[in-house]
């Protein structure tokens, strides 16, 4: 059995103590931004639709003993979504979220989803986003590389912009294009956003759920009625605790994590 992570705090402490600091240096990035921190809820009533992803339930009980099952989220991405329903505009969150059914080197079934959105403005702002929290992140952590796995790259330089087909292409040796049925790509984006090209889509992938799995879990009626008021948007989602593992150079996920759960 592996020693408690307290009795390893010292050697942990000084990636903590990174984390702290990058987290400040992102909250200062956008809120100079003219962003909106949120606080979506823990509890929801869908965990999420994701055929692999695997949620914790609760039931949520009423004085007179009834109950409700109620799940908590595999990412805060519905909230959010509604909340630009809502009528904001520029919104970030530190959400701590859960996935059941993970647990490693880089998984921990509680972890932290830096997630944002900007609504009304192009997706190549999310690209300069990305690299500017790369550095700012390098930047907070006093490092000048990022390195996993025998790879390394300079947080600093400018990135290499490719599309997914180039990239598929270049590092998996696929041609995705071969692999999609012909769809313009704006009628593809127009009708993602479509409450009933999405509800087909989240009940395949709970069919398939299903079928793998054994379980489903319930669509969210109101993230559905939500998307009509939605505007376009665009937006990500990035592992802040595997953003910090980089900066800092931490070799496992717990070293990044202030009170890790023990592996089993």
């Amino acid at each position: 059995m592996p020693p408690p992570f307290w009795a390893l705090h010292a050697g942990r402490r000084p990636f903590l103590l990174g984390r702290m600091r990058m987290a400040a240096a992102l909250r200062q990035f956008f809120a100079a931004r003219d962003f909106v921190e949120v606080e979506t809820t823990t509890l929801v009533p869908s965990p999420g639709n994701e055929t692999h992803l695997h949620a914790f339930a609760t039931d949520l009980m009423a004085p007179a003993g009834t109950g409700t099952r109620l799940y908590l989220r595999t990412s805060p991405e519905f909230a959010c979504k509604k909340l630009l329903a809502a009528g904001e505009r520029r919104i970030v969150e530190f959400a701590r979220s859960f996935r059941n059914r993970e647990r490693g080197v880089l998984h921990h079934p509680e972890f932290t989803m830096l997630e944002w959105y900007r609504a009304q403005e192009p997706y190549e702002v999310l690209m300069e986003d990305c690299a500017a929290i790369l550095a700012l992140a390098a930047e907070a952590a006093g490092s000048k590389r990022f390195a996993f796995r025998g790879r390394a790259i300079d947080p600093f330089a400018a990135p290499e912009r490719l599309t997914v087909v180039e990239a598929f292409a270049r590092h998996a040796g696929i041609d995705l294009l071969a692999m999609l049925p012909p769809q313009p790509a704006a009628a593809f984006a127009a009708a993602a956003h479509a409450a009933a090209v999405q509800r087909t889509r989240l009940e395949h992938q709970m069919a398939e759920k299903e079928r793998i799995y054994g379980e489903r879990y319930p669509i969210d009626e109101d993230f559905l009625r939500a998307l009509a008021a939605m505007p376009e948007a665009c937006g990500i989602a990035l592992g802040f605790d595997r953003l910090v593992m980089l900066a800092t150079g931490a070799a496992r996920i717990d070293e990044v994590v202030w009170t890790p759960i023990s592996e089993t």
